[in-house]
């Protein structure tokens, strides 16, 4: 007797194309942009306690710029060599493991005693952090139809600052009532929490599930997604789009992706050094410029509050305009809105302003990119082309936080500081032209500002 008919193979991209979101998709969104407030609210948290601590230990200012990189490192590692394991077995699995371990390494740093162990557990923290985020911005990304891809994505990613945001608002409160330490606590705390609810109510992505061949459990996620579909048994469920075996790092420079990749990685570049360099320095500038610490960590606060805005409010114009549309601004106006934090003087009103902006266009810019590289690179390699373009972008986390240390170290002035600052943004918005002219053809959404562009050439 012959077998039962093969049943046509279900292209899962395109079914997800044709469905309406479910209530499915908002829990992934929703717990992928959870996992990136404590991300944020972890990585962010050392700048909001810096004085507290640097008082406390009775160390310079400059000698408190190692804890800064360490945990800078630690993210170019977690984005580098955790992250890429995401594309191997699975993106719960990492977010399941970063959330628990930077969530226990913050703990652990709630207990430090000198500027040694705090460095330590600052560089362990950053692992799990910088594994997370690429992660998390993958899954999220393959749950959505590209109609609504950057929109979705980008709110999801708009946990980020607020965690960043709320967390120095609660920061400010939790240092003056129970000291520095017990900020720690808290970013430890809620990670840990937020692991157990990952583990039983996160489900695996679809693509990534179909591309390895888990028929069982695409069908009940999609049956899930919309209770009117029902699949039989034997059904197969595809990705069809371009896949390779071997070391997906290689995959990076092939099929045309190269200068895309290098430009890519431009952008995270100088966006990840502006916000660490403003996250980072602002409240210690704003508070040897004679703001009290509650009020430069609610300015810093503000800046959080304009990436929030940013994305929420740019994500549907880059599903309708393309990504050039909107990032050239974006960069283009951190330029100007960073530069314009240094001749503030000490008018809060003026600095709150200045911050709010500059957020919204560096933050906003960054949050935007973080969509621009979920849509550049295909399901079998995206955690690793997101990961290794936040990886190698920590290296502008780095080199933000210390030279903004080797400036004050120097007495630069408050404008020239702010005005160097700026000036890394110009090169993002020129990367942001070279990859929209060379590389748009990967991008189907960004089709509408590549044909302006190319009327320029």
């Amino acid at each position: 007797m012959e077998g039962a008919p093969k049943m046509p193979a279900v292209d899962v991209p395109a079914w997800l194309e044709n469905h309406k979101i479910s209530f499915v998709q908002i829990l992934v969104l929703l717990l992928c942009a959870a996992t990136a407030g404590l991300d944020g609210f972890d990585a962010q948290v050392i700048g909001y306690v810096a004085p507290a601590v640097i008082r406390e230990l009775g160390v310079p200012v400059a000698a408190f710029t190692p804890v800064f990189v360490a945990g800078l490192a630690g993210m170019l590692a977690g984005g580098l060599f955790i992250a890429p394991l995401a594309d191997w077995i699975g993106r719960k699995q990492v977010l399941l493991w970063s959330a628990t371990f930077f969530g226990a390494m913050s703990l652990a740093t709630a207990f430090s005693h000198s500027l040694e162990t705090l460095t330590l557990l600052r560089f362990l923290t950053g692992i799990g952090l910088g594994a997370s985020l690429p992660t998390a911005i993958a899954l999220t990304a393959e749950y959505f139809p590209s109609r609504n891809r950057a929109t979705m994505t980008m709110m999801m990613f708009t946990g980020f600052p607020i965690g960043a945001g709320l967390g120095g608002l609660l920061a400010s409160s939790l240092i003056k009532s129970n000291g520095w330490r017990s900020v720690f606590f808290a970013g430890g705390v809620l990670p840990l929490a937020l692991a157990i609810l990952l583990a039983v109510a996160l489900p695996e992505s679809v693509r990534y599930l179909a591309r390895k061949g888990k028929h069982a459990r695409v069908k009940t996620i999609l049956e899930r997604i919309s209770h009117h579909a029902s699949f039989p048994d034997t059904t197969d469920f595809i990705v069809p789009e371009e896949s390779a075996e071997g070391l997906t790092v290689r995959h990076l420079f092939r099929e045309g992706r190269a200068l895309g990749t290098v430009m890519l990685w431009l952008m995270f570049f100088v966006g990840l050094l502006d916000v660490f360099f403003l996250s980072s320095w602002l409240p210690q500038v704003l508070t040897d410029a004679g703001l009290t610490i509650s009020s430069a960590a609610a300015a810093t606060a503000v800046l959080q509050g304009g990436g929030v805005i940013a994305a929420l409010s740019t994500g549907w114009l880059v599903d309708r305009y393309g990504f050039a549309a909107v990032l050239l601004p974006l960069f283009l106006g951190a330029a100007l809105w960073i530069a314009l934090l240094g001749f503030a003087g000490n008018s809060e009103p003026l600095i709150f302003l200045a911050s709010f902006l500059a957020g919204a266009s560096v933050i906003g810019g960054q949050t935007a990119v973080n969509v621009l590289a979920a849509a550049f690179y295909p399901t079998y390699m995206r955690a690793t082309g997101i990961g290794w373009a936040l990886g190698l972008g920590r290296g502008g986390s780095i080199v933000g936080p210390v030279i903004g240390g080797v400036m004050i170290t120097l007495q630069w002035s408050r404008p020239a500081l702010f005005v160097a600052a700026a000036i890394p943004a110009l090169f993002g918005a020129l990367a942001v032209v070279v990859m929209t002219r060379t590389s748009g053809d990967k991008l189907a959404v960004a089709a509408p500002t590549r044909r302006a562009f190319e009327k320029w050439g």
